[in-house]
């Protein structure tokens, strides 16, 4: 998951608003295996954690093609 949050901050740190960086720090302390879970749709995320930031977060590493490094 440092990863996945990883890049996803290194992208969209700077342009999120007060209150999706706290729901961001809050994506941080959700368990990893948790977190996965819910970014994959193996398990439905909580209402809690089913913020804007988790969903761009999610959008942000959906691919519907290859992806070229």
């Amino acid at each position: 998951m440092d990863i996945l949050m990883g890049k996803f901050a290194d992208s969209e740190l700077a342009g999120l608003s007060e209150e999706d960086l706290s729901a961001f720090e809050t994506l941080m302390d959700a368990p990893d295996p948790d977190l996965f879970k819910w970014m994959t749709d193996a398990e439905p995320t909580p209402v809690e954690f089913d913020t804007p930031v988790f969903r761009k977060l999610k959008g942000f590493h959906t691919h519907s093609g290859p992806i070229h490094g």
